[in-house]
């Protein structure tokens, strides 16, 4: 295959070998869990494939992975193994456990292992379901906007909110048999932020670790699960802001590791599943961000505007609040002082009351206008690094790679953004192909890439702000999945 999309077709006999290394930062503190990289390699006559998951939020840009470490990566393994870098694909499962320091050569060393224990197998696909453990985290206000659910800012006003996003609740499983029946490995991809913690805090693989370890002490001895993550760019975990119970990723990511153990049981596997696999690359526009942050920058100015003075401040307020709300027609004291006052004709606790009540507006009028403000402020950051770096770059677009592997029934197309989960849907819907799953945050990252609709709302949620393109982004994105569909 080659940088057009040019194919072959291989014989049917396919080999896998599969091989994981503990890749958890021990200077990061205690591991409530391991942290792993696991590698697949795919071959079938002269045609090579090789998967690479790893438990981390990225393999570039953020965390402590350095941007060179794909290209390390390839030209290590292609001077080891003589494979050709375009057949390699490295998925970040976006959790943000901490990983060692030679990441890097313990990675070669998984796909090392893998290639020197190939054995023939079978090879099924299908999907599983889970619609219990994830929500899409974006809000659509009744004012036309869009916020969206992170611990970076409170929320807004509950009354605010008129409705929510979509989630895909589909798992997407490649199933792969040795020819005694054991299972060798399993690919599963699904679209969520494995990004709820554990208890303790400690370092932790999180949903998509637990979901991995679940399928594998349910199959053979030696399975290995390898975790995809999906077009999770806008989806989160239930109860991601939930401040009355500990977060815990083990419970949500044992659901998510069992319904894909549901999902393994319908797929039967048999051998003659093709292989192929072809590499694209193409340039995506980078946005100018200037307007939007003058005119975010203009609205924090009016906001400020909004803030009055008022009596109280948090120590005084919070009684207030309380005793106001717990009776209404008599706060300030029992009924019977207000009925004495009332016959003796004065009306000092009603004033009294009607000042704390206005005083006590103002002030909730003020936290909302402050929580605005915090919420601007966060995402203009995030605009101003983008506009920055688009500036810097002295280009108007930027090269981002992608992968079409088809194994079998099994049909995956990869890019390095973190991908709203509408995008997904829409891939899936038009695919000629019945099993067709999507994978972001894979060969690089670039960030948040939302839709072209999302875009709209530029400096109100972090997808929209975390994002260095244009709208157009989209529909080349899609056209180019099409085309790279078409030959799969």
């Amino acid at each position: 295959m080659d940088g057009n999309g040019g194919m072959e077709m291989i014989s049917k006999n396919l080999l896998a070998g599969v091989a994981r290394v503990v890749i958890t930062d021990p200077d990061a503190g205690p591991a409530n869990d391991s942290l792993y990289v696991k590698a697949l390699v795919l071959k079938s006559g002269d045609e090579t494939a090789v998967i690479v998951t790893v438990d981390a939020v990225a393999i570039a840009e953020i965390g402590s992975i350095r941007n060179d470490f794909l290209a390390n990566v390839r030209s290590r393994l292609n001077r080891e193994l003589k494979l050709d870098p375009a057949r390699v694909l490295i998925n970040a499962s976006h959790c943000h456990g901490k990983v060692c320091a030679d990441v890097e050569q313990r990675t070669v060393r998984a796909v090392v292992e893998a290639w020197e224990n190939m054995v023939p197998v079978h090879v099924g696909a299908g999907t599983g379901c889970e619609d219990r453990i994830m929500e899409n985290r974006r809000l659509v206000l009744k004012n036309g906007k869009e916020a969206d659910v992170r611990h970076a800012y409170s929320l807004p006003p509950d009354e605010e909110v008129a409705s929510v996003g979509p989630v895909d609740p589909e798992i997407g499983i490649l199933r792969l048999d040795q020819e005694d029946g054991e299972t060798l490995a399993v690919v599963f991809n699904f679209a969520c932020h494995p990004i709820l913690e554990v208890p303790s805090r400690e370092n932790t693989a999180d949903i998509s670790g637990f979901a991995s370890k679940v399928i594998e002490d349910n199959l053979s001895e030696d399975t290995i699960a390898l975790f995809l993550q999906g077009c999770g760019g806008d989806v989160n975990p239930i109860l991601y802001k939930d401040v009355n119970n500990p977060r815990d990723a083990e419970v949500l990511g044992n659901m998510l590791g069992l319904s894909t153990l549901q999902g393994l049981k319908k797929i039967r596997s048999s051998e003659g599943g093709e292989l192929k696999i072809v590499r694209e690359t193409i340039e995506l526009p980078r946005a100018d961000l200037a307007e939007r942050i003058e005119s975010l920058q203009a609205e924090q100015i009016q906001l400020l505007g909004v803030l009055k003075g008022t009596s109280l401040n948090l120590k005084t307020f919070i009684p207030l609040y309380v005793k106001y709300n717990l009776s209404r027609d008599f706060p300030s004291y029992y009924s019977h002082r207000y009925l004495h006052e009332e016959m003796m004709g004065r009306d000092g606790l009603k004033k009294l009351d009607a000042e704390n009540r206005e005083n006590m507006n103002q002030y909730i009028e003020n936290i909302y206008a402050m929580e605005q403000l915090t919420r601007i402020q966060i995402n203009l950051n995030l605009l101003k690094k983008h506009q920055a770096r688009n500036v810097a770059a002295g280009e108007s677009t930027i090269e981002v790679e992608m992968i079409g592997l088809r194994v079998g029934e099994f049909v995956l197309v990869t890019f390095p953004g973190e991908l709203s989960v509408q995008i997904g849907l829409n891939i899936k819907k038009r695919s000629p192909h019945k099993f067709t799953f999507v994978a972001g945050v894979t060969n690089g990252y670039i960030y948040y890439t939302p839709t072209a609709e999302q875009l709209k709302n530029r400096g109100g949620a972090q997808e929209d702000s975390d994002c260095m393109l244009a709208p157009e982004w989209q529909r080349i994105f899609e056209d180019k999945v099409g085309e790279i569909l078409a030959v799969l």
